[in-house]
């Protein structure tokens, strides 16, 4: 049965079309893809640029190695979060109970900072700081129109192993509430709603709609329709790009010196845009799952939630990218979860103020947001990735916020977990403190088994955390 696809608030249950079936078919169909014989050098079918196997993002097995980072507003109960205990024989805390079946693939790392998040001199806006510093470490300009962040570290391994899948890297959101000029104390709302930053003043807005999401990663149209829909757009964008190119080549000659500045500037965006086409066009035809696109966005907050981290799912399962973002909220959200009985906003009790009712509700939706993630991390479990292991061994992927204490606004010993065994890289199944470091120091660490030895610094890094 055909969904609608012209109204995107309509939840996947509509005409009696659930998440489950749309999921059932894809997984079906998406199987055989994720299964087939990868050697090292081939992505998919697609010989790897000139220069044979690369040594970016890929296990010593030949495997594609995935990078993701996932993040959660308003900190986090403390009490709750952290293991009594430390080191292999640890028990996790209420808020991590979720994570169980996963102990032994995730390692819970605390004394990690953002420093930069920290007010200082800038006063209030530490929501806008603690979702602006989490990935890239760096102190933000305190404006509304004066964006000064800094690249964020998925966008650094990004540049240097996108090269490797149809998609660079993959931006996603749970929070389609957007918001322009000024958002917490002053701060632009960019620094707000996003964590994966191209370079300082440019973020990489995320796609709040799962629809847009599958179409980006299969096309669009009706199923038996995909693969033709793309040949057809692919096609159209290099006859428009040609014509553009040969006009802007013949104006180059016939205006002034502040102009031809600005086309090259235009140039250059355009042949970025060729560079994409031509990145696509050499992985092939798009297999179609040969199911119905979902409708858009899910009525029901946990639906939602579900669908998007089954559509990261889907990018890592079948090699559509290596590196990806989700941001399940911005800090500051004040999201209410009635399905959990909790009417008040998420931000408001988040100041809970040592208020036991209060604790216990904020505790409560960290244990909502753990279920989620817990239950993507057992769907890559149960995904066997090419060399036989599970896509989440193969995987680097941090779950976390960039407020400790919600209550307090602090940014020292985030709540942070590192899920995934990099490919056996990994010390997993562990509690470790690693003694107040800065969280970009974890950073280095991953963006070095990507295949990124030679960057010396990030963001506010002091070395590299060797005990991961």
């Amino acid at each position: 049965m055909r969904t609608s696809r012209n109204h995107d608030s309509l939840s996947l249950k509509s005409n009696g079309f659930t998440r489950r079936h749309f999921l059932k078919g894809l997984g079906a169909c998406m199987a055989v893809p994720a299964l087939e014989s990868l050697m090292p050098g081939k992505v998919f079918g697609a010989q790897v640029a000139a220069g044979g196997p690369s040594q970016f993002a890929t296990t010593a097995t030949g495997a594609p190695l995935r990078s993701a980072f996932i993040f959660f507003p308003n900190g986090s109960i403390p009490g709750a979060w952290w293991p009594k205990t430390k080191g292999t024989d640890y028990e996790l805390g209420p808020t991590l109970q979720p994570l169980e079946s996963s102990r032994n693939l995730i390692q819970i790392l605390g004394g990690l900072d953002h420093q930069n998040a920290t007010g200082g001199a800038d006063g209030g806006g530490d929501h806008a700081r603690g979702t602006g510093v989490f990935l890239t470490g760096v102190r933000l300009n305190k404006s509304a129109t004066d964006i000064r962040c800094g690249i964020s570290i998925d966008q650094v391994i990004a540049k240097k192993v996108g090269h490797m899948t149809r998609l660079p890297s993959l931006e996603l959101t749970c929070d389609n509430v957007r918001k322009t000029a000024a958002c917490d104390s002053g701060y632009s709302c960019a620094y707000q709603f996003n964590i994966s930053w191209a370079s300082s003043t440019t973020p990489m807005t995320p796609e709040a709609n799962p629809r847009l999401v599958f179409e980006r990663l299969f096309g669009s149209g009706a199923p038996g329709e995909r693969v033709q829909n793309t040949l057809l757009r692919q096609k159209e964008q290099r006859s428009v790009l040609d014509f553009v190119m040969n006009d802007a080549k013949r104006m180059q000659n016939r205006v002034n010196s502040g102009d031809k500045a600005k086309l090259d500037q235009y140039l250059t965006g355009v042949r970025d845009i060729e560079t994409r086409i031509q990145q696509a066009e050499r992985f092939g035809a798009i297999k179609d799952p040969m199911i119905e696109t979902p409708a858009g966005v899910p009525t029901e907050h946990a639906e939602y939630v579900s669908l998007m981290y089954d559509m990261l799912a889907l990018a890592f399962q079948t090699d559509s990218t290596r590196v990806a973002t989700l941001t399940l909220a911005g800090d500051g959200s004040n999201r209410s979860f009635p399905d959990i009985g909790i009417a008040e906003g998420h931000h408001d009790i988040s100041h809970h103020q040592n208020n036991p009712d209060r604790i216990a509700k904020v505790a409560k939706i960290d244990l909502w947001y753990a279920k989620q993630f817990g239950k993507f991390l057992d769907k890559l479990q149960n995904i066997k990735d090419i060399d036989g292991n599970s896509v989440l061994h193969n995987s680097m992927i941090v779950y976390g916020g960039g407020n400790a204490d919600g209550n307090r606004h602090t940014h020292s010993n985030l709540p942070i977990v590192l899920a995934g065994a990099g490919g056996g890289t990994l010390q997993v199944g562990r509690y470790a403190n690693m003694g107040s470091k800065p969280a970009t120091n974890l950073f280095l660490s991953l963006a070095d088994r990507m295949g990124l030895q030679g960057v010396e610094r990030f963001g506010d890094s002091t070395s590299r955390l060797s005990s991961i």
